[in-house]
């Protein structure tokens, strides 16, 4: 034998065994203090949450630290256990055996109607037909939570199965919708025409998945019986008024007879907006019945099978484009699984479609949704509420035509962006519009060029870690697509020494909400923010309330609010002016009181000029828009697909904020649940892709099987900018919404991901190698 010879392997190569390394994450915030407020006592300043301090020390109460009530019982859900089938029989005789059970509920035992949600379509226990595995069927009360759900495993149910629609393609095979059955139409122009005489066309499909909202309460109530028929509701609740005019229903009484309290919730992200009313209503049936207050509080498994998800979508794109690179016509269907009834999925519909331009001037759109009826628990709002879907199928068509153009994406949208006055295809007129603004701001802040072309010598010397950089713009439309409910409410009371108390119509779940209202009301009064305090949420002190959605809360209910204090402040003026100079705000209040001025004051507003009627196509869609632009950049272990975001940069228009603390934070958070739903997040279902799970079943339930964002997963630098000098003259103090607008930047790390691989794809001699459209680097000649 002669000598072994060591194989010697390209330098590049070496990256096969390089392991990542994570260092402490970084970032720099930058905003700018309200220029037109700064005389204004709170407003605009970067003041931390009302709460903070509580809540980091764990001294915050929620609805399960409430010491129990006397003589309160706990509860647990008897649940349907197939997707779709006749219930034959329930049988609770071996629960009602067991020790501390006081009873068993189902819809023989409700007075009033045996009904949730708006539609008529959804009953609270389900008397003859399940619809989906996890479908509320009865409900079991107890001493103690052990006791109840331990007793609930003994309720038997027997069904006789009917056939299930278990996915989006099942229910296009069988055509099985809800709401319109034609669909729901956007368009303008003539797309099929256009797409006929244009130069180039590419048609694909994009999927998005569901994602789980894992707030970390999950849902939860108290229920306490009154006298006279009256009904008291602790919930942990995004919609108060929902639930009492549900649970009013439900007991057979007047909705006066019913008060629902929220003091806080422990994260909700739309979650909380209609599901939660069906386990309140639940607990109220119980508590009525036996005259004793009750609890209920869902296990993480329990929540996740029942109380709904994002929507997942299907979208299938055709676009027409000239060869330089000018869009002209899109066509687009979409399909959602609503799930087994309505709840909110048509309006979820309808964001998609208003969405399916994103930011680019097409002249030609036709937009075509449909919201597929599945026996699947009823998905629901989720932050976005359908409009990050349309996004992404926007984006994953443009990402498209930059492929096939074989030029970067950047400089596609960049030659597409709309610019102001152009319309949208619901013909809505672009005021305001500062895309081009974020999109040139962002792109020099990222260093955008000088990433791209270090990224390209990093793949270059790495044969197994790639880098991809993406530059991905958002434009997300302000308002309750339903007119109706784009008001809100408020009632301010002063006392006699001075101290402020505020209620209003939007609840807390930890945005802040709370905090910019009492800024708002600090303001108008002219008081330090510490004379101010909102105790809580409560439909007997701000009726009729819209939900706590829609990224209007601050806008609504902050205008409210102004409106209320600024009552006040006139009944005050001739007082204040008779006084002497240097007269404090107390004692102007203590002379009030006595001259027998009204210290109390209520606050209603109205949107004005919104609502699209979507059977005659006419109507300002939104109030306004929302935009910002994100450069995102990745490395990836191509052997593993492991990933690690290396920065990521957000420059995003909040017009002039009310607390910029506040809402860098809520972009921070809503980047980042955007991120795991496009990069991270996996819901499992028993269908026909999962032939291996029992039909209808969520697989993925609780922490251990469903992975969201960690620590780890944050990008190790991480800089936001707020984009200044660009007031909105459409909302309270010039701001604007902050909730939802920033979650659809998270697309910027898929699209980086993705021009990552396209390097990869060209080490390997794939065709797609130079084809690559990702945002970020797609196309650029050189070695890869």
């Amino acid at each position: 034998g002669g000598e072994a010879k060591l194989l010697q392997l390209p330098k590049s190569y070496d990256s096969s065994v390089k392991q990542f390394q994570r260092p402490v994450s970084h970032g720099r915030q930058t905003f700018q203090v309200n220029p037109d407020s700064a005389h204004i006592k709170g407003i605009g300043q970067p003041l931390a949450h009302r709460s903070a301090h509580i809540q980091v020390a764990g001294e915050a109460e929620y609805i399960d630290d409430l010491p129990p009530k006397h003589r309160m019982l706990f509860s647990a859900l008897v649940l349907s256990t197939i997707p779709h089938g006749d219930i034959v029989r329930v049988d609770a005789k071996g629960a009602l055996a067991m020790p501390g059970v006081c009873g068993y509920f189902g819809a023989e035992d409700i007075k009033g109607v045996n009904e949730v949600g708006h539609w008529g379509d959804e009953e609270l226990f389900a008397s003859k037909t399940v619809h989906c595995v996890g479908q509320l069927i009865g409900i079991v009360v107890a001493e103690t939570q052990r006791q109840a759900v331990e007793a609930a495993q003994h309720v038997a149910v027997e069904y006789k199965q009917k056939p299930a629609v278990l996915s989006i393609k099942d229910a296009i095979k069988a055509k099985s919708w809800l709401g319109e059955q034609e669909g729901y139409l956007l368009s303008r122009g003539d797309a099929p025409k256009a797409m006929a005489s244009a130069e180039m066309t590419v048609e694909g499909e994009m999927r998005i998945g569901g994602q789980e909202h894992f707030y970390l309460e999950t849902q939860c109530s108290e229920a306490i019986p009154g006298e006279n028929g009256e009904m008291t509701i602790l919930a942990s609740t995004q919609n108060p008024n929902t639930t009492i005019e549900c649970v009013a229903h439900n007991l057979g009484v007047p909705v006066h007879k019913v008060v629902c309290k929220v003091k806080r919730m422990g994260g909700g992200f739309g979650g909380k907006e209609t599901r939660s009313v069906n386990y309140s209503a639940a607990a109220a049936v119980a508590a009525e019945k036996l005259g004793r207050p009750v609890r209920i509080v869902l296990d993480r498994n329990v929540d996740m099978a029942t109380s709904g998800q994002r929507h997942a979508f299907i979208g299938k794109y055709k676009v027409g484009f000239t060869k330089d690179g000018k869009l002209t016509a899109l066509d687009v269907r979409l399909y959602s699984n609503a799930g087994w009834c309505q709840d909110l999925s048509i309006p979820v519909m309808h964001r998609g479609l208003f969405h399916v331009d994103n930011v680019y001037y097409i002249p030609h759109i036709r937009a075509h949704g449909f919201a597929c009826k599945t026996n699947m628990p009823s998905h629901t709002a989720f932050r976005g509420f359908g409009g990050p879907q349309g996004l992404m199928v926007a984006e994953a068509a443009i990402d498209h035509v930059a492929r096939a153009l074989n030029i970067p994406g950047e400089v596609l949208r960049e030659k597409n962006l709309y610019k102001e006055g152009q319309t949208t295809h619901f013909g809505q007129v672009l005021t305001h519009c500062t895309v081009g603004r974020a999109w040139r701001e962002c792109k020099a802040r990222s260093q955008f060029e000088r990433r791209v072309k270090e990224a390209r010598q990093f793949n270059q010397e790495n044969r197994w870690r790639k880098r991809g950089v993406a530059l991905v713009p958002t434009k997300f439309g302000i308002a309750f697509t339903a007119k109706f409910m784009n008001q809100g409410g408020a009632l301010v009371h002063i006392y006699t020494d001075g101290s402020v108390l505020v209620t209003h119509g939007g609840t807390e779940m930890g945005q802040g909400l709370h905090t910019k209202m009492i800024q708002v009301a600090a303001g108008a009064l002219g008081v330090p923010i510490e004379y101010v305090h909102i105790a809580e949420t409560a439909t007997d002190k701000v009726p009729n309330t819209s939900p706590t959605a829609a990224s209007m809360s601050s806008d609504i209910n902050g205008m409210a609010v102004f409106l209320a204090c600024s009552k006040i402040a006139e009944r005050l003026k001739p007082l204040r002016d008779s006084m002497a100079e240097g007269t404090t705000w107390k004692e102007l209040i203590h002379k009030a009181y006595f001259e027998r001025i009204n210290l109390s004051a209520q606050g209603f507003y109205k949107v004005p000029d919104v609502g699209y009627d979507f059977k005659t196509r006419t109507g300002p869609g939104f109030s306004y828009f929302s935009y910002g632009v994100a450069c995102a950049e990745v490395e990836v272990d191509v052997l593993t697909g492991d990933h690690q975001i290396l920065s990521s940069h957000i420059v995003m228009d909040v017009g002039n904020s009310l607390n910029p603390a506040i809402d860098i934070g809520q972009i921070e958070g809503a980047f980042t649940q955007g991120m795991g739903l496009f990069t991270l997040e996996e819901m499992i279902w028993g269908d026909s892709d999962h032939k291996w799970l029992r039909p209808g079943t969520l697989m993925t339930q609780g922490p251990g099987a469903y992975k969201i964002p960690s620590f780890n997963d944050v990008p190790l630098e991480f800089n936001i900018s707020l984009l200044k000098n660009a007031p909105n003259p459409k909302a309270i103090h010039s701001s604007k919404a902050i909730g939802e607008p920033p979650l659809f930047l998270a697309a910027s790390v898929f699209y980086a991901i993705k021009d990552a691989l396209a390097q990869a794809r060209g080490d390997a001699g794939s065709c797609e190698e130079g084809k690559g459209g990702g945002g970020g680097g797609g196309g650029r000649k050189g070695p890869f």
